[in-house]
């Protein structure tokens, strides 16, 4: 499962008497395959897994892989406590999924040794392959980035801490390590609007991004993710200039808004996803209308553009 390309993080639409809406998840899904990403990571981050029951994980990740159909992997988040953790991996596992994203243990805050048999004893529940969410309070060093490949089915690290000078240190330990996994290990930016960020951790030899941008302004998110693998400079600053940093100046106005602002792009390109779940809160309708206008100013900016 080492991935190439740009990756959708769909999120998980819910009605107003606070049920996931799995018709219009469907939907969302189409638009996301649509847009052609290399995979579908399900009930993350973006789509919310914390808010979710057991049931309604089932039924998310059972829905994302019945509507992939095999034309892309479906990649579901799993976390929790250790063994809460490998719970959901083994229901990803019998929904279908192809693999799996390990978010940050529940709450404690351990070593980088004590992550690493965290991530061993996640990884001992499950045949799935599993990519390790390196964020908050789940931070490794170079010997237990190294230790993971020791882990067969651990195949790759997502970054969500922005820190360029210690991933670096990770890529290039597990790089010249010597390891006969070291090769084919992956390497993903994860961090939220990865957009800002994807030149620099080229440079250190992280191509494989998410973006948050995909869920609703895919024609936005393709076109830069395409200016990035032609060296379009302009493109690239220029999508910069008009859309993403506006759109991260927005979405730092409060804590939460990578997921919530990201709902509300998708309610106004018309998909019905509804509100988040708490202690998520909704986009102000200040805000909402602030977004509309970079969002069509993105656009503007892309009509001007050859990508």
């Amino acid at each position: 499962m080492r991935l190439q390309g740009l990756l959708s993080f769909p999120l998980t639409p819910f009605t107003t008497d606070d049920k996931v809406d799995l018709a219009v998840f469907a939907d969302h899904l189409e638009q996301q395959i649509a847009a052609g990403p290399a995979g579908l990571f399900v009930a993350c981050g973006t789509g919310e897994f914390t808010a979710l029951s057991a049931d309604e994980y089932r039924d998310v990740v059972a829905t994302a892989v019945r509507v992939a159909d095999g034309r892309l992997p479906v990649v579901a988040g799993c976390g929790g406590g250790p063994r809460m953790a490998g719970e959901f991996a083994a229901t990803a596992a019998e929904c279908g999924a192809d693999g799996l994203l390990l978010l940050p243990p529940y709450l404690i805050s351990s070593t980088p040794a004590g992550l690493l048999e965290h991530i061993r004893y996640v990884a001992a529940a499950t045949a799935l392959p599993i990519a390790v969410y390196q964020r908050a309070n789940a931070v490794l060093d170079e010997a237990a980035a190294v230790g993971l490949l020791d882990i067969p089915n651990v195949t790759g690290i997502k970054d969500g801490r922005g820190d360029v000078d210690a991933m670096l240190r990770l890529v290039t330990a597990i790089r010249t390590s010597g390891h006969p996994r070291a090769a084919e290990f992956g390497f993903l930016n994860g961090l939220p609007t990865a957009e800002l960020s994807v030149q620099a951790y080229e440079a250190i030899g992280v191509a494989c991004y998410s973006s948050a941008v995909l869920c609703f302004a895919p024609d936005i998110a393709t076109a830069f993710h395409r200016a990035v693998r032609a060296g379009n400079k302009e493109a690239v600053q220029t999508l910069l200039a008009e859309f993403y940093l506006p759109f991260v100046a927005l979405r730092d106005a409060a804590p939460g808004y990578a997921v919530s602002l990201v709902k509300a792009g998708a309610r106004l390109a018309g998909l019905a996803v509804g509100p988040v779940r708490p202690p998520l809160v909704d986009a102000s309708p200040e805000h909402e209308l602030l977004l509309a206008g970079i969002i069509a100013r993105g656009r503007a900016a892309l009509a001007a553009l050859e990508v």
